[in-house]
């Protein structure tokens, strides 16, 4: 074997290694990207990436600054935590963030004060126990008279007490000027960041907008007015009407060239009469709604004719009509659902073509729950209503439940509102779905084999409600 050969190979696995390794790191990208899009993630990894930045720029001052106090952090430590872990709960105001911490500092003045006129001069060390507790005192009236109440606010007031060789004056002046640079950080993350976050990280808010719909079934017409309002609700929203022929018959070694002939005139037919099908949609989708429509035509397997037309129209989500096989989804929705885009399974009962109330059943958070409440807005539009629910089985679940619903919505605009209903899953749309005019449910790609095996999808369980379903898959 010569060097050439040798050199050739060589070339040939590093050039192998760098396609698994660019695969590798597109696929923990995608991962990534997908576990940010949990609210609870990105605030967790926002207190461990910026909170620590804050402290060190706090502490790189402080060190050249000899009258400022180590006692800085601890409050400012907690109160940046208590900020960002939760920006819009009940602590969450930068002004009174400033106006606690400093307010606490002030009655630790006061008492210091108390104490030196009480007792005289004291070592630094010593606290007084009246001292202590009147700070304290002061601090949760004040706080509360102000409306301020806050955590930290009784941190810097029984530090005050204890400033070593800073003056107590200085401490407080110190508490103010600290804690307005870390408020001034958090609103600009809460408004520029964190308030803006479906811009940046939800994938289908910024896309999903050209979508291709396969005709299949006798629902298809219902299920392309329901692609094309999804797609509508973008400026650069696109449908693309597919029709999947049967593959073409194996050339035959036939001297009958008459017979050959009269076969292509059939096919010829059958595509022409594909296309007439497909135009007559798509002028009711463009008269109608507004929206750019294409039309393709296919032949061979049809779920390799839907992911081929898919890559080569540039779409981003599926909308195909729900399909059943003795009970159980269709082998090609199974395909769809495992494959590499978001696709909806759009189960229609009657001629629907407005959906305005709208129930998104959402179990977890995560990129598919706000996915679902993304296309429900879009369906819903200004004058539609959205129902965001989720199912409990007990009241200790409530209000963990309420906060979820809560960090899904807030970033989706509407008319939406969340309820936590104690119910199972079934039950509740059986009871509901006749208030609405489209429940929206995940397809549990996410579940293990064996946990859909022992409890179905909810889905498949819901055959018989009077409104349409839509199921939404993630692609991977």
């Amino acid at each position: 074997m010569d060097v050439r050969h040798l050199a050739a190979r060589a070339v040939a696995r590093v050039g192998a290694l760098r396609t698994r390794i660019r695969r590798i790191e597109r696929r923990e990208k995608v991962a990534f990207g997908r576990w940010i899009e949990n609210t609870n993630n990105l605030l967790h990894l926002s207190i461990l990436l910026i909170t620590p930045v804050l402290i060190a720029g706090v502490t790189l001052i402080s060190n050249s600054v000899s009258t400022l106090s180590f006692l800085l952090f601890p409050p400012l430590a907690s109160g940046s935590y208590t900020l960002f872990s939760d920006p819009e709960g009940r602590y969450a105001s930068p002004v009174k963030f400033v106006v606690a911490l400093t307010v606490g500092a002030l009655c630790g003045l006061v008492a210091v004060g108390f104490a030196g006129w009480a007792y005289g001069p004291t070592g630094t060390a010593v606290v007084h126990p009246s001292a202590a507790a009147l700070a304290i005192f002061l601090a949760g009236v004040t706080t509360w008279a102000l409306d301020v109440e806050a955590p930290s606010a009784f941190s810097t007031a029984l530090l005050t007490l204890v400033t070593g060789d800073v003056n107590p004056e200085e401490y407080v002046v110190s508490i103010f000027f600290a804690s307005f640079v870390i408020a001034i950080a958090f609103t600009v993350w809460r408004e520029q960041f964190y308030e803006r976050r479906a811009e940046y990280l939800y994938g289908t808010v910024r896309g999903d907008d050209h979508v291709l719909v396969p005709m299949r079934g006798e629902t298809a017409t219902q299920t392309a007015f329901f692609a094309a309002r999804l797609a509508a609700a973008h400026s650069a929203g696109k449908v693309v009407l597919l029709d999947v022929l049967p593959p073409t018959p194996a050339d035959e070694s036939d001297a009958n060239s008459g017979a050959e002939g009269e076969a292509d005139a059939d096919l010829d037919a059958e595509t022409d009469a594909s296309v007439e099908r497909l135009e007559s949609c798509a002028h009711k989708l463009r008269t109608q709604l507004g929206v750019p429509v294409e039309i393709a035509v296919a032949r061979g397997d049809p779920l390799t004719a839907t992911t081929e037309a898919a890559a080569n129209t540039n779409s981003d989500l599926v909308v195909t009509p729900y399909e059943e096989d003795r009970g159980l989804l269709s082998d090609y929705i199974r395909g769809l659902f495992g494959g590499s885009y978001d696709t909806v399974a759009f189960r229609s009962t009657g001629e629907t073509y407005r959906w305005r109330r709208i129930l998104v059943l959402v179990s977890r958070p995560g990129d598919a729950a706000h996915a679902m409440i993304d296309f429900a807005t879009r369906l819903a539009g200004k004058t539609g209503s959205v129902s965001v629910t989720t199912c409990i089985t007990s009241e200790v679940e409530r209000r963990p439940a309420e906060s979820k619903l809560a960090n899904l919505v807030e970033t989706a605009d509407g008319n939406i509102e969340t309820r936590v209903a104690r119910a199972d899953v079934t039950g509740f749309i059986a009871s509901n779905a006749a208030t609405y005019d489209l429940v929206v449910l995940g397809s549990s790609g996410d579940r293990s084999p064996a946990s859909r095996f022992i409890a179905p999808p909810t889905f498949e369980r819901i055959r018989e409600i009077d409104c349409d379903v839509a199921v939404f898959d993630r692609g991977h």
